[in-house]
């Protein structure tokens, strides 16, 4: 254990130090959930009850998928490089590395989404402390697994890269839209509702717009962490594999 940790900080330390010399660009990566934020939340006021408190979760929802989830951009750049290959033949842990390389994906979202729920303040968004901490540690988990996918795609991707960038954004968005992320599925058409209804995304959306309510017993929190942790194992458990069989 004490190896994996070391090994876990020691590619983490790696990921994340170059985001450390260039903080802009977690602000500017936020630039397409800001205006969303500012714009269309703006336009909800009458579309639905409390619409800060509906759509902050949404926006949150949103990043976690456009951030973990591109998140094996890095990895697929390091692979045409040649730098993994060379990483591969240290003695570090492949789960660890698997980890530390998640971890700054999901450290990059929660100072981002720290960030939104401070600038919702000011616009009636309505902070629950406990809510907004559980529905944060579900994004964590929830992150884990979507950038473990993201990961693993990299990797089967390599060395052309085309794949990658054609199945991140042929699912991302039908995974947001077909989830209640910008506006609520309640009014959609029957066979839209009925594609919400397999979409693990939805269940997280309809949990953390429930924690960040402030409404801990709602019966979506229970679905919503089961999806979190489903994408999670599934991820680490494929982006395992992936690390020990897919890099030569």
């Amino acid at each position: 254990m004490t190896t994996f940790l070391r090994d876990t900080v020691t590619v983490f330390s790696r990921e994340f130090k170059p985001a450390l010399r260039n903080p802009a660009a977690l602000v500017f990566e936020m630039g397409q959930p800001l205006l969303f934020l500012f714009l269309f939340g703006s336009l909800l006021g009458g579309a639905v009850g409390s619409s800060w408190q509906w759509f902050v979760p949404g926006i949150l929802v949103m990043m976690c998928l456009t951030g973990p989830m591109s998140a094996g951009y890095t990895l697929l750049v390091e692979l045409i490089g040649g730098s993994m290959e060379r990483m591969m033949v240290t003695p570090l842990n492949r789960t660890a590395m698997l980890v530390g390389k998640s971890a700054k994906a999901v450290l990059t979202l929660l100072v981002q989404a720290v960030l939104i729920i401070l600038l919702a303040l000011p616009l009636g968004f309505e902070l629950f402390p406990a809510g907004v901490l559980a529905g944060l540690a579900q994004l964590v988990v929830f992150g884990v697994g979507l950038g473990a996918l993201s990961f693993v795609l990299a990797i089967k991707s390599a060395p052309g890269g085309t794949m990658f960038y054609v199945v991140t954004q042929s699912v991302m968005f039908p995974l947001l839209l077909l989830s209640g992320v910008l506006l609520p599925l309640e009014t959609a058409p029957g066979w839209m509702r009925a594609v919400g209804l397999v979409n693990p995304v939805t269940y997280v959306v309809d949990a953390q717009r429930s924690l960040f309510a402030g409404d801990l017993t709602n019966p979506s929190i229970l679905y919503g962490t089961a999806a979190a942790c489903l994408t999670a194992a599934i991820g680490l458990y494929l982006g395992n594999r992936a690390m020990s069989r897919g890099i030569v």
